[in-house]
């Protein structure tokens, strides 16, 4: 299903500052990620997608890679043939190889372990994130920066697929005649591999990934509740008729 990169490709912190759900930030509105836990095709090049690129620094160690295979709709031979990176088994937790130490002193922080990322986050923030990446020369050790998460740590770990975009700024004058700088929009200014439509599906596919890895078990519980739903509405009109048959010859 999934081939192997040839190396493993830098990242690191995706979760160093607090952030508000509702706006990334000045200018920069969140984007709907369209994320559907439902389409198994889209967790499938989702979890490729993630352990090719983001799986070198940051683990999801609270999935096993039995539940994986069994949420992709895979064999355990097929994740471990495409995407059992790291561990020996298939009940091994999904870890990184990095020691805490060594990340802690390239980076200054460990990076963060993702399993719980979009419901710390949500969905939005992500694809919104994956997205916002541009070339920033003052950022010395990376040479990018995000709008979402200024003076973000992590490099652009997808820029094979997206290319490289720079951020374009409006001059906005305000009513005293002061003039600012403002975000306007991203400009491609070196293509990736992708089209910018096939890499917002790429984007999108890692979000709707890590939202599964959030709760591996929330389709059946959504399931679930329509059954214990219509159960309670059978039991209540039951419950109903028994109350009037009970009460018919009290005045």
């Amino acid at each position: 299903m999934a081939r192997r990169y040839p190396k493993v490709l830098l990242a690191a912190l995706l979760l160093t500052a607090p952030a508000l759900v509702s706006a990334a930030g000045p200018g920069v509105p969140l984007q709907s990620s369209g994320a559907d836990v439902s389409n198994q095709a889209s967790l499938q090049r989702g979890a490729r997608l993630y352990m090719n690129y983001c799986l070198g620094c940051h683990s999801l160690q609270y999935v096993r890679y039995n539940v994986l295979a069994d949420g992709l709709g895979l064999t355990d031979e097929q994740v471990a043939e495409n995407l059992r990176f790291t561990g020996d088994s298939p009940h091994d937790q999904i870890r990184i190889a990095m020691p805490a130490a060594d990340a802690a002193g390239w980076f200054g922080l460990a990076p963060p372990d993702l399993s719980l990322i979009a419901r710390s986050r949500g969905t939005d923030y992500i694809y919104t994130f994956l997205k916002s990446f541009y070339a920033d020369p003052s950022q010395r050790a990376t040479g990018a920066n995000n709008k979402v998460l200024a003076g973000t740590a992590m490099p652009h770990v997808l820029w094979e697929l997206q290319g490289v975009q720079e951020a374009v700024y409006r001059t906005e004058v305000a009513a005293d005649g002061s003039r600012r700088e403002v975000f306007d929009r991203f400009e491609l200014v070196q293509p990736g591999s992708m089209t910018p439509a096939e890499f917002d599906q790429a984007a999108r596919d890692i979000t709707t990934f890590l939202s599964w890895a959030g709760e591996p078990v929330q389709l059946q519980r959504q399931r679930l509740g329509v059954f214990v739903l219509m159960f309670l509405l059978v039991l209540f009109v039951f419950s109903w008729l028994y109350y009037k048959e009970l009460w018919k010859d009290v005045k």
